[in-house]
């Protein structure tokens, strides 16, 4: 190796059936990307091969996997690839990867796509793609929000089931501990009692009582992004006993 030029990682993959129905082989992805790594004033510290595995898992790509820890060390400058589709057909899983070699100082470049991370105009394409991805999130995000809130305006389960309840065929039913939640709220208004003393007494946290006692759910209500709907599961304390509760919580100060 030549004193003083950066290191870079060559890293190829080729399943059998890509090799048989497109001829990407190995070797012509190593020699191709060996030649452009010198062109470009690198020395080559180590190539990375996954013969034979599919693209659709990282974790499942032993040389991909070894290949992420080394770039963490910092064992070399950059990663040099064939084409974006050998390392990764998942645009938010290649994204995210980029982003992590980003922040361990580790540049990219993928020699068929003409995109690197080592240039400006490298960068803009990167970001333009990184673009995509986000918006992609923030779709998938609404959609998933969109039908969260809906599932809560019919009265149906958008979180795990509270203290007291369990749940059944997708629905949320009291289990074996629903009698208490009415004594911890009747403890609660009726005692001195700190919420040290009483989340002691019911084997809680204090947040975990804190939680349990501003809980809309035993209202027989459902509660996501701010609003409250009407539940179709079975209430556990009535409205006036919770707004005692609340009317006592909000006097002593208790967030």
């Amino acid at each position: 190796m030549t004193p003083n030029r950066p290191l870079a990682a060559i890293y190829i993959r080729v399943s059998t059936e890509e090799q048989v129905r497109q001829g990407i082989s190995l070797k012509a992805q190593e020699e191709a990307l060996q030649n452009y790594a010198k062109a470009l004033g690198y020395d080559i510290v180590e190539i990375y091969k996954d013969e034979g595995k599919s693209a659709k898992d990282i974790k499942g790509r032993p040389a991909m996997t070894r290949l992420l820890s080394d770039a963490e060390q910092n064992n070399f400058q950059s990663i040099f690839i064939y084409k974006l589709d050998r390392f990764s057909r998942s645009l938010r899983d290649l994204i995210e990867t980029i982003e992590k070699l980003k922040k361990w100082g580790i540049d990219f470049v993928s020699m068929q796509d003409k995109i690197e991370t080592t240039s400006a105009s490298g960068k803009l394409m990167f970001h333009i793609i990184s673009a995509f991805a986000e918006f992609e999130r923030n779709v998938t995000g609404e959609r998933t929000k969109f039908s969260m809130d809906k599932k809560a305006r019919d009265g149906g389960l958008v979180s795990r089931a509270p203290f007291g309840y369990k749940i059944e065929n997708k629905q949320l039913v009291p289990n074996e501990n629903s009698f208490l939640v009415q004594e911890i709220f009747h403890d609660f208004l009726n005692s001195d009692k700190s919420l040290t003393q009483i989340s002691k007494k019911y084997n809680l946290s204090v947040n975990g009582l804190k939680k349990i006692l501003r809980n809309q759910t035993y209202l027989g209500k459902i509660k996501f992004d701010g609003q409250a709907h009407q539940g179709s599961h079975q209430h556990l304390i009535s409205s006036t006993l919770f707004n005692h509760v609340q009317d006592k919580l909000e006097r002593l100060g208790i967030l």
